[in-house]
């Protein structure tokens, strides 16, 4: 997939990148799932693979301040020997941020982030390698989770080695420095009931379809019915990103409640014996190939223990489609000598549904305008009045503080001032998601309008594209400000490309805020990062173009010493996409991360840091372009 995706940036675990994969403040799909017993196993990651057979009982207790080893053990599933030195070897690594410094260091620790190695010298493919993870307790009471993921020394994070625990730290006047016995964790097939651990079992008796294929970032939908094969009564139920996350791709859809839950059923309750059907909806992977999409269910706050929802999908292709659409824009628009009005965009925000209870509550910090969609005039808003609206039955409903009103046209809240900021009042990523910052500011024109390809209803945000790039979520403030600069001319860039072509949403917007096309969070993250707006500033209006015409500009992580032409991972040609050499990822031994093509943003940091300005960042990784300002 082309996706230019840097909020999806990811390490391998070699130590002397840490620090600058951090200040570029970016994530990436992990790497590697397995399957149901009783279905073909996915591939590995560069030979390593492996199950986890045992763990701690999530939720045991540790005195302030006390040390403890614990237990954890892994079947090796991969094709390679695992060893605990030398090339490759196996050991733990903090995780969730990866690299974190974790409250729970212990002495024996390797470093800061690197806790231990795997015991054996040397396990062979379908045995079984343990970890001994000594923990050192903090000092503050309460209940934490610790996230570490297991690693093939420079070489690749192991599929299927990630695990959380769940630590209380609580004084009880009894020491607790003793090992825990493992608990076994297993796969289950449908219609077989989890072990029942403190009341909690749950069996899935039905499923909207035993397999999925899809296209690369396809929305699917999907629904479980769920028995309660324990004791304990279901209040809450929610689906949860799986507690030691095996499902290894990011499938994160725009209805989540949060990064890390689906959805969730406070409705009536289950009582044991009991079936609930959970139904939500979450992207295909984004590369070609068989996968295993893995999610958990909790209850009641609680994560069922051993109990997983495992959905096979098949991704049948990754090739970006979009080089194909035509152009819709007059044609004389989009060649490169010719200076052009600034674009106005239009970004799909936010669907209206569970999580704002259906509607949407508009106000802005000046005096602004409630419009039909062919601009009649609905009501002048003072400075902070909140309009709230919503659709239903073919109509769009709305109260400007005079009662329902409604209009078979759809919804635009345009303020009057051209540098003024609206306000999403009643979403808030902090409260839904679980996020650090609200991010429910924007600037410029929203809008409220029903998709009937989508049968969604979406806040859309109108803006030109400049001020769009002030509030882009790929990169931060911290990143070095020549790679700022490559990493906004190329998301210009994209955007531009979807502009003229306003195809990608059958033209209802021009891109949405998610990682699927560009990450945007709006006015809130321009104010948190600031030197992303200078970047801006700083190359406005320039666009990558090639033979007179707006290029395609795919970007990606990281390469493994070299990039790759266009032909070599998608087929057909294009002129300006053909594999470099990247030399700063191949000293330190990376592999690849991502499809390859394009910029590989390591890389491209690398050089940046090393005294490269953004315009030869850019023509080395795109051949033969021109750096053109357009507006």
């Amino acid at each position: 997939m082309y996706t230019p995706l840097l909020s999806k940036f990811h390490a391998l675990p070699s130590r002397a990148t840490k620090i600058s994969l951090v200040l570029i403040s970016i994530f990436l799909f992990l790497a590697g799932v397995f399957l149901l017993p009783s279905m073909t196993q996915a591939a590995s990651l560069k030979g390593f693979e492996a199950l986890q057979v045992s763990a701690p009982k999530q939720g045991f207790t540790m005195e302030p301040g006390s040390t403890q080893e614990v237990l954890l053990t892994f079947k090796n599933i991969g094709e390679k020997t695992w060893v605990n030195k030398g090339s490759s070897y196996i050991s733990v690594y903090t995780y969730d941020p990866k690299y974190r410094v974790s409250d729970f260091k212990a002495d024996n620790w390797i470093d800061y982030t690197q806790a231990t190695v795997l015991k054996e010298s040397s396990v062979g493919v379908g045995g079984v390698g343990s970890i001994n993870l000594t923990l050192h307790a903090p000092k503050t009471e309460g209940t934490y989770k610790e996230t570490f993921q297991l690693a093939a020394e420079d070489t690749a994070w192991v599929p299927g080695g990630l695990f959380t625990l769940t630590i209380n730290v609580k004084s009880s006047g009894t020491p607790t420095a003793t090992i825990q016995e493992p608990a076994v964790s297993s796969s289950l097939s449908d219609g077989e009931a989890s072990p029942v651990t403190d009341g909690l079992s749950a069996m899935i008796l039905l499923r909207s379809a035993r397999s999925i294929t899809a296209k690369a970032g396809e929305t699917i939908a999907y629904k479980v019915g769920v028995k309660n094969t324990g004791t304990a009564i279901w209040s809450t139920r929610e689906v949860v990103t799986s507690e030691y996350s095996i499902a290894s791709v990011d499938t994160q859809h725009a209805s989540w409640v949060s990064s890390t839950e689906l959805v969730s059923n406070t409705t009536g309750t289950v009582k044991p014996g009991g079936l609930d059907f959970l139904a939500f909806t979450f992207n295909a992977p984004s590369t070609k190939g068989v996968h295993t999409v893995r999610y958990q269910m909790a209850v009641n706050d609680t994560v069922v223990p051993d109990f997983y929802i495992d959905i096979p999908v098949e991704v049948t292709s990754g090739a970006p489609a979009i080089i194909d659409k035509p152009v819709t824009v007059d044609e004389t628009l989009i060649e490169s000598d010719r200076v052009i009005d600034e674009p106005i965009l239009r970004i799909g925000l936010l669907t209206i549904d569970e999580e704002t209870d259906w509607v949407t509550e508009i106000s802005c910090d000046t005096t602004w305008k409630l419009k039909d969609s062919e601009g009649g005039l609905l009501g002048t808003m003072k400075k902070d009045e909140v309009v709230r609206a919503f659709y239903k039955n073919q109509r769009y409903y709305f109260n400007r503080g005079r009662g329902i009103e409604e209009t078979y046209k759809f919804l635009r809240f345009i303020p009057d001032s051209k540098d003024a900021i609206c306000t999403i009042e009643n979403f808030d990523r902090r409260e839904t998601r679980g996020a650090a910052y609200a991010f429910n500011q924007f600037r410029d024109t929203l809008e409220l309008q029903y998709i009937p390809y989508k049968d969604e209803v979406w806040v859309i945000n109108e803006l030109p594209i400049e001020e769009y790039l002030y509030g882009l979520g790929e990169t931060s403030n911290y990143s070095h400000a020549e790679f700022k600069k490559t990493l906004i001319t190329i998301a210009r860039t994209y955007a531009l490309y979807h502009w003229e072509r306003n195809t990608k949403h059958k033209g209802y917007f021009t891109m949405n805020a998610y990682a699927d096309d560009q990450v945007y969070f709006g006015y809130g993250y321009e104010v948190v990062h600031p030197l992303i707006k200078e970047a801006v500033e700083q190359t406005r209006g320039i666009t990558v173009n090639y033979d007179g015409h707006t290029a395609i500009t795919p970007y990606f992580s990281r390469s493994d010493g070299r990039t790759r032409s266009w032909s070599e991972v998608w087929g057909g040609s294009v002129a300006w996409l053909i594999g470099k050499p990247a030399p700063c990822d191949a000293s330190k031994g990376y592999a690849l991360w991502g499809h390859g093509v394009g910029l590989g943003a390591t890389e491209a940091l690398c050089m940046a840091n090393n005294g490269s300005k953004w315009e030869d960042i850019l023509h080395y990784f795109y051949t033969g372009v021109e750096l053109t300002k357009r507006w």
